[in-house]
């Protein structure tokens, strides 16, 4: 059967879709987490070793949903970007073999929750399937950069300095990433009463991810004063502009939630958060880069925005 023709522009707006949804999974993954649904299914991928689907209870109904949800969502989000590289006109291998990134993303990550599950929650898998999350989102979001440009050789709008600053920003941004999935292994909610936590102090921990996050914010704002002192594109600055408000918002938003004795809500609103960061430390990275454009009158910038609990954190990318 014959692919209807999808535009380039088309094709982005499919991607675009993608890391939303992928972003929305993270978030509703979380709050399995945060309502001690971890084990409402005590087996994988059937609920129970009896029953494919079960519904006894509050806990099994919240992981249940979850299940049914992400491999809704993660089946469609992936299909379409896959789907819509082969149906692109013109077709371009470099968008195919990224879009069958995630494919491989979606069924690993699938993979590690059942691990989660069969391990009784273990904090070290628990973690991975998180930053495999994540990994996820970078393969989503590079595949939306791409998709608005062609083919071609990037020239660096920005200079070699602002470059090494922009890798050690995503670098640091991964390593905010990274330590809060231990504060998170260590802390309270762990998906259910009883699984065993990573053998640290809370406080321990906690003051080690702060301590991350504030390096992150130090040498992002360096890397703004390089692109402001060497006349960097407009672009480039705005995304770097729009990544330093949501570090300061996801920052006092981690130190609240700390302070408060991390109820769940705010749990929740920060791990939207965390993915934001994570989108718009990316973004700002490869807005550092120049490519012929492929899609003409396509000058306005788009917006993801994470909204849960009537927060909003807003993203821009072009």
């Amino acid at each position: 059967m014959r692919l209807p023709p999808v535009t380039p522009r088309t094709y982005r707006r499919i991607t675009l879709v993608t890391v939303v949804m992928l972003a929305i999974l993270v978030v509703t993954g979380a709050a399995v987490r945060l309502t001690s649904s971890g084990l409402g299914c005590s087996n994988w991928p059937s609920c129970t070793e009896t029953h494919f689907v079960s519904v006894s209870g509050f806990h099994s109904q919240i992981e249940q949903i979850n299940r049914l949800f992400t491999g809704v969502l993660s089946t469609v989000a992936v299909t379409a970007a896959v789907v819509g590289s082969f149906a692109r006109v013109p077709r371009r291998r470099d968008l195919t073999w990224w879009s069958l990134g995630l494919v491989v993303g979606v069924l690993g990550n699938s993979v590690l929750g059942g691990i989660a599950v069969l391990t009784h929650l273990s904090a070290p898998i628990v973690m991975g399937h998180f930053l495999l999350a994540a990994v996820l989102i970078w393969n989503a979001v590079v595949l939306h950069d791409r998709a608005g440009h062609a083919d071609d050789s990037p020239a660096l709008t920005a200079p070699p300095r602002a470059r090494i600053l922009g890798r050690v920003t995503v670098t640091l941004a991964a390593a905010v990433l990274f330590t809060g999935t231990i504060v998170t292994g260590t802390g309270p909610h762990g998906g259910d009463e009883n699984v065993a936590r990573l053998p640290f102090m809370v406080e321990d921990v906690a003051r080690i991810h702060s301590l991350t996050a504030w390096a992150f914010l130090a040498v992002t704002i360096a890397f703004g004063w390089v692109l402001y002192r060497h006349g960097a594109t407009r672009q480039a600055f705005r995304r770097l502009r729009w990544l330093v408000l949501v570090v300061v918002a996801q920052g006092a938003l981690g130190y609240t939630q700390y302070f408060l004795g991390v109820p769940p809500g705010l749990v929740a609103l920060h791990v939207a958060g965390s993915v934001a960061v994570w989108v718009a430390t990316l973004v700002t990275y490869l807005g550092l880069f120049s490519y012929p454009a492929e899609i003409v009158d396509d000058d306005v910038a788009a917006t993801v925005t994470t909204a849960t609990g009537g927060e909003h954190v807003t993203t821009a990318v072009r």
